[in-house]
């Protein structure tokens, strides 16, 4: 599987920083402007990416009121059909959302939901696709995404192993081995618990490829911490205000708070580093302050050291603490000072001279 994928303006592997989408989903409220201040806020926020969902109620569901077709949760009472209804983006709007986007420096990409979806997002020339969880089961849309050539990124929800892995073969069957696996609980808010991001290393090692989070968990700690276990990508929802309502708005997070999860996201990806013993060269001139052999009390020479005239304290100035048992016993070469660092040169063993 590729470990180095392009989307947009940005670069995705390993050695990259975490590619931080902001999803945008239902929070528009059917609003183009405020879908237009979502964008804006999102660049001022530090995401990377803003992302679309391109269906209209009647490529994704049918109008059915049968029981099959209602929903529950946040969305009691609707159904599907009515529930995108109030969420989908109009498609007269993303070509333009796209090229606003690109304008003020962000990626913009979309999940499209059925193949006439598809067809419209290449016209407007889309850089990246993104598969739902729940459309990883769909394997001619994914088929048909795949022989596009782009990269894909898959979030994996509702997806048993088998369904990842025929998820998987069959873009690698079109030729298209830029894959992004994103770890993914198709909850709305998912529950902590329900979480496990310890899959996010095991599905790169599993598949080999780029792994990441789309993350419908309240707050960032979820988001934050998977940058330790691998995650390279990290989408959440994204809106103004929850205040304003919406079908996302619930589990959606708040400029502010986006602001915050970027924030601690790059201080983690500082922190991480790398597998190694050795001290930076910061580090290396902070081992100063640790602790070393002194002279705690003015010696005569030939007076014997004692526990109570020398002491392991700090500085690191002196000898090494190692040494302090073999010190013990042995006798001044000249007067020495109380703060004198310990040298070979002010010792004298006379257990060498036996």
């Amino acid at each position: 599987m590729k470990k180095e994928i392009q989307i947009g303006t940005h670069i995705i592997s390993n050695e990259n920083p975490t590619y931080i989408i902001a999803e945008m989903s239902g929070n528009h409220n059917s609003d183009y402007h405020r879908a237009i201040k979502i964008i804006d806020a999102a660049k001022e926020a530090g995401a990377d990416a803003i992302k679309l969902q391109t269906y209209t109620p009647d490529t994704i569901t049918l109008d059915c009121d049968s029981e099959m077709f209602k929903t529950g949760g946040l969305w009691e009472g609707m159904t599907l059909h009515q529930l995108y209804q109030t969420a989908y983006t109009p498609w007269e709007w993303q070509g333009k959302l796209i090229k606003y986007a690109n304008e003020i420096g962000l990626d913009c990409f979309s999940s499209p939901f059925d193949p006439t979806s598809v067809d419209f997002l290449e016209e407007i020339k889309v850089p990246a696709y993104k598969i739902a969880s729940f459309e990883i089961v769909d394997i001619p849309l994914i088929r048909k995404i795949a022989r596009l050539g782009k990269p894909m990124l898959i979030s994996t929800g509702i997806a048993h192993l088998e369904d990842i892995d025929l998820a998987v073969r069959t873009c690698l069957e079109e030729g298209n081995n830029q894959i992004i696996l994103l770890k993914c609980v198709s909850s709305y808010p998912a529950p902590y618990e329900d979480m496990n991001i310890r899959g996010i290393p095991l599905i790169a090692e599993t598949f080999d490829c780029i792994s990441g989070l789309s993350d419908h968990t309240l707050g960032s700690e979820v988001s934050v911490a998977s940058i330790a276990l691998g995650a390279k990508v990290i989408e959440k929802h994204f809106t103004l205000r929850r205040a304003d309502g919406g079908p996302d708005a619930a589990f959606s997070m708040e400029p502010e708070e986006f602001r915050r999860m970027t924030d601690q996201i790059r201080n983690v990806e500082k922190a991480l580093g790398r597998k190694t013993f050795d001290l930076t060269e910061k580090q290396e001139k902070e081992r100063i302050g640790g602790r070393s052999l002194f002279v705690a009390e003015d010696i005569k020479q030939g007076e014997i050291f004692t526990e109570k005239n020398i002491r392991s304290v700090r500085p690191g100035h002196g000898l090494h603490t190692k040494f302090y048992d073999q010190i013990l016993g042995c006798s001044a070469s000249v007067d020495l000072k109380k703060g004198t660092p310990l040298e070979w040169k002010y010792i004298v063993d006379h257990r060498l001279d036996s």
